[in-house]
């Protein structure tokens, strides 16, 4: 049996209009969040027919919970360095720190505690954070670590520079690290 959905089969450019500015965007925010060019928008925008595709599923979804565009939003990172813990393509947490004052902040944007980087815990402190580190790495005790720390030309064990190297992918695991400076 073919399944039917209660969405609408387009949009007018009105109706784009209302959406982005209920969620309080610009043209270009609206743009950047939609995945799509600013000129895009703007003709969606100044547009006489019919709205078809992707965008008439995503305006119904926004119109329905304006909310998700916040809680998708990266906040601005005020620390030195941000980690993207990833599943698959999926973002599942970022991590602002500054390894200097030991300042952790996390962002989840998922509510699986098994998908994100500290659980359950929403307000890891810095030894909670380490601890992290080293669980998307080999252990410290792994038999013939020069070896491996050889292999990755790191001359020391540092979790950072083990996780710049490999993304802190494990063995059949789809979880990994972006780092940024």
């Amino acid at each position: 049996m073919k399944k039917d959905y209660v969405i609408g089969k387009y949009l007018t450019g009105e109706d784009i209009k209302r959406v982005r500015e209920l969620l309080g965007m610009t043209q270009r925010e609206f743009a950047a969040f939609t995945g799509c060019a600013v000129r895009t928008v703007e003709n969606w925008e100044t547009k006489d027919g019919k709205i078809t595709g992707p965008i008439v599923t995503l305006t119904e979804i926004l119109l329905r919970k304006p909310e998700l565009a916040k809680k998708l939003e990266l906040p601005a990172n005020g620390l030195k360095l941000r980690l993207w813990y990833m599943y698959k393509n999926m973002v599942c947490t970022v991590i602002d720190v500054d390894e200097m004052s030991r300042e952790v902040k996390i962002h989840n944007y998922i509510g699986n505690p098994l998908y994100r980087a500290f659980g359950i815990n929403d307000d890891p402190d810095f030894d909670d954070y380490e601890e992290f580190l080293e669980s998307r790495c080999f252990p410290k005790e792994r038999d013939k670590i020069k070896l491996e720390l050889k292999k990755l030309n790191i001359p020391f064990y540092d979790p950072i520079m083990i996780i710049e190297k490999t993304q802190g992918r494990m063995a059949e695991d789809d979880f990994w690290i972006r780092i940024e400076r």
